[in-house]
């Protein structure tokens, strides 16, 4: 069985111009100690996706729907206050911008050890010490004075390792990390992601890396899933993925990325139209509208995720079929 396991999981959003199908039946699982990235550009529902599977979507906007199990236990399915024993206990979270998700009038030290105080009942000294040990974990020099420093004092480099510092306090199985490396520079890039393995290897952590950057997938996830207009449209090991993708919209992502040496100078490829308005019932493909290959049965019939290739499903009329269905 694995770690955690989502199936057919839906988020729905009360709009004033009508539902927002943010995600729709999407299903994966992640093993303890594998690094599962879901990647996709903005707004195809990666985000409200680890938000579902922590319940941190508010209640009177947002509904979910389907499973998400965590070693067979059903967190849809608990009270808010087992949800509460659960995040950052068993799943910890690092969010996506660490000087938005940090509070501005707490000292980091104060901050780690709220965490702490949450799920351990411990003495103050040794929730000092403990918040201690964490900050030099994650790297962050001469931790007894950045004990004492508020957030604004922090490069955001130190500052995103703060954030893992407190997704990381309790030694949660499953830790969700949603573009950890956003607005980084390479170097901080390289530090954190380096980071992140070095504690995976040394804990057995299970990783969700959500990302938009596929050279970040490349050398730190063992899975690919992508993520198109709410929907899980790929999925595979990610040397297979990156080496032979089955979906055009993964092919035109990885067509995107810049590359040193390219022997042409012009623009960079891009995906061209826009993605489709999930407030409005579609029929067909969701990429039709964009994909240079779709024909007619594409724009009327919605495709299936299939297994293309052992290991690798995708949801594409014109992949040719392995054989059976995801």
């Amino acid at each position: 069985m694995a770690l955690l396991e989502v199936t057919d999981l839906q988020t729905h959003f009360r709009t004033p111009k009508g539902i927002n199908r943010a995600v729709q039946g999407v299903s994966f699982s992640v093993d303890a100690g594998e690094t599962l990235a879901i990647v996709g550009e903005s707004g195809c529902g990666k985000s409200v996706t680890s938000m579902s599977i922590m319940r941190l979507l508010p209640s009177g906007a947002a509904k979910s729907a389907g499973r998400v199990t965590l070693d067979g236990r059903d967190l849809l399915g608990l009270s808010e206050a087992e949800m509460q024993a659960v995040r950052g206990n068993e799943i910890g979270m690092i969010f996506q911008e660490p000087m938005t998700s940090l509070n501005p009038v707490l000292t980091v030290g104060a901050q780690v050890s709220e965490t702490i105080a949450l799920h351990q009942n411990i003495s103050r000294a040794e929730l000092a010490r403990r918040a201690l040990e964490m900050l030099d974990l994650v790297g962050i020099p001469d931790a007894p004075r950045r004990m004492n420093e508020y957030p604004h004092q922090l490069s955001g480099g130190m500052r995103q390792r703060v954030m893992i510092a407190l997704a990381l306090a309790c030694k949660p199985r499953i830790l969700i990390a949603d573009e950890p490396t956003t607005a980084l520079d390479v170097t901080i890039q390289a530090q954190i992601l380096e980071l992140l393995r070095d504690i995976q290897r040394e804990h057995g952590t299970a990783i969700i890396l959500i990302t938009h950057d596929l050279g970040v997938v490349a050398e730190s996830t063992n899975r690919v899933a992508v993520m198109y207009a709410g929907r899980k449209i790929e999925e595979a090991a990610t040397d297979t993925l990156l080496a032979n993708p089955r979906h055009p919209y993964t092919r035109g992502l990885l067509a995107a990325v810049p590359r040193l040496g390219r022997a042409e100078r012009g623009r960079l490829a891009e995906i061209p139209g826009l993605v489709p308005d999930l407030r409005k019932p579609l029929d067909g493909c969701s990429f039709a509208n964009r994909c240079p290959a779709a024909t007619e049965f594409c724009r009327q019939y919605a495709p299936a995720l299939e297994l293309k290739a052992p290991g690798h499903v995708a949801a594409c009329h014109l992949a040719e079929p392995h054989g059976g269905r995801a």
